[in-house]
């Protein structure tokens, strides 16, 4: 405390001469709330990136936890991002991973997915199948995953050790950029890929389509993968990444978090957050017209190591 009472005594007299107000500084907040990490916000659209920095900001206020977002909208050259490179532990998000590094193994050898192959990338990502997503992680092995995220330019992603993909480390940064891959044209995953995973996205059993997609308008797509993994430390670690295309739109959200008392506390989160920048994309007061999610949100489990 020394320190800051320290530092304190040499920065007010040099604000004083500056002739700002000292008031403002001697009252301002905790030097832990001062050093949060904050959102941020940049639009080609005039006022939108200001409007989504107070929004998002005011969504969270409330929630404890630790949460990372990222927006991008193609339409308005929006980004907005609050701990882009910290990281999670992935829980099912990773699936996507597992399922663009499949593809982009396959396209190697021009070879078509085999049936085998389709059914567990299926279950996998609309039933979030943990069996499935094994035989398909063991199949390829960490080097191949590897391959993928250094052509996709993933660079800060770890995947999990000692087969447990559950504990990839993940980050709003990547995942973000995984969802640009999967949305637009690029040399990394072929036209037919990005089809297939938007596909079996947007194909997700409802009790699964809860988090980035809350708020979203009628008018958009909705295409998601959820999350969630309890540990004994850090709580429950939630995380949902969606992308939204059509109406004259076109943007991704990532939503990450972990220290949530429960799983549904983490889902409210999310959801509180996403329903903002639903709302701040695409405005419209038809808010009937605004996708509701399941009441029940279902993820399943995912093995961890003990501890």
């Amino acid at each position: 405390m020394t320190h800051h009472i320290s530092l304190r005594a040499r920065v007010l007299p040099a604000v004083a001469a500056a002739g700002i107000l000292v008031p403002v500084v001697a009252g301002a907040a905790p030097a832990s709330a001062a050093t949060a990490p904050q959102v941020s916000c940049t639009s080609g659209k005039a006022g939108l990136a200001a409007k989504l920095q107070k929004d998002i900001t005011a969504a969270l206020a409330t929630r404890s936890g630790t949460v990372a977002v990222g927006v991008r909208d193609r339409t308005t050259n929006t980004t907005c991002t609050l701990r882009a490179t910290t990281s999670y532990d992935s829980a099912s998000v990773v699936k996507v991973t597992v399922l663009a590094t499949l593809l982009w193994d396959a396209k190697k050898t021009n070879r078509y997915l085999t049936t085998r192959e389709s059914n567990l990338a299926t279950a996998m990502i609309t039933k979030s199948d943990n069996a499935a997503t094994t035989s398909l992680w063991n199949q390829l092995g960490v080097t191949k995953v590897k391959g993928f995220l250094a052509a996709a330019g993933m660079t800060r992603t770890v995947p999990g050790s000692g087969g447990y993909w559950g504990l990839t480390q993940i980050n709003v940064t990547d995942e973000q950029r995984l969802l640009s891959l999967i949305t637009a044209r690029n040399t990394v995953l072929t036209d037919s890929s990005r089809a297939y995973i938007l596909k079996l996205m947007g194909n997700v059993v409802t009790s699964q389509k809860w988090g980035t997609p809350a708020g979203a308008p009628s008018s958009v797509a909705v295409h998601v993968k959820n999350g969630w993994l309890q540990r004994a430390t850090r709580g429950w670690r939630v995380h949902s990444v969606g992308t939204f295309q059509g109406g004259g739109h076109d943007y991704t959200i990532t939503v990450l978090t972990d220290g949530n008392s429960t799983m549904n506390y983490g889902v409210n989160t999310i959801q509180a957050v996403s329903k903002v920048i639903h709302q701040d994309l695409v405005p419209t007061t038809r808010t009937a017209y605004r996708y509701t999610p399941t009441t029940t949100p279902r993820e399943a489990f995912v093995a961890v190591p003990r501890g």
